[in-house]
């Protein structure tokens, strides 16, 4: 019976501290999601005849991001991380003055840092970080600059395969993005 009292006790330990472990794995990672991103842009601008020109813009696209990230691994349940993506938010229909069929194409360059939870194969992270991001409006221009970006998502790791979900919210300049995605990393 003294025996088994201990064992009573291992056993469960035993079963956490795989669970606790389950995706841990710490190094340089790829992947790629695909999604929905929402944009709402709603300005007046000059034209080059310095009359002010009405832009709405409320539309959504189909986007995807290819990200590369390192995880540092130095927290037992704790992920920190920095990532870096390429983010194509797509093409969103609009007015620009009195032309009701313009199309309005965004893109740029991300880098966040992360921190995330886990809860064996499952976690949930945090980011923030800059975009520096470029867009064209048919027949009247572009913009481009660098914005905050910030989000939350969760994921499920086997081994060192992680599957995850994201929300992030893009804010350039007058233009607003929230992008929805799902997504799938690979860790080297």
């Amino acid at each position: 019976m003294k025996t088994v009292i201990p064992l009573m006790f291992a056993v469960p330990l035993l079963i956490v501290s795989g669970t606790t472990l389950a995706g841990s794995d710490s190094g340089l990672y790829l992947g790629a999601s695909v999604g929905q991103a929402q944009l709402d842009f709603d300005d007046e601008l000059p034209d080059p005849d310095n009359v002010d020109v009405d832009i709405d813009f409320d539309d959504d696209d189909t986007a995807f991001k290819i990200f590369a990230g390192y995880n540092f691994g130095l927290i037992p349940l704790v992920d920190l991380a920095v990532e870096g993506a390429y983010v194509d938010f797509g093409s969103f229909n609009g007015s620009v003055g009195t032309s009701n069929n313009s199309e309005l194409d965004v893109d740029g360059w991300t880098a966040a840092g992360l921190a995330g939870v886990k809860l064996g194969p499952v976690g949930v992270f945090g980011k923030v970080g800059f975009i520096n991001w470029d867009s064209d409006v048919d027949n009247f221009g572009g913009d481009d600059g660098t914005d905050p970006l910030y989000g939350i998502g969760a994921r499920f790791t086997l081994m060192s395969f992680q599957v995850r979900a994201e929300y992030e919210r893009y804010d350039l300049d007058n233009i607003d993005i929230d992008y929805f995605s799902v997504g799938a990393a690979v860790t080297f």
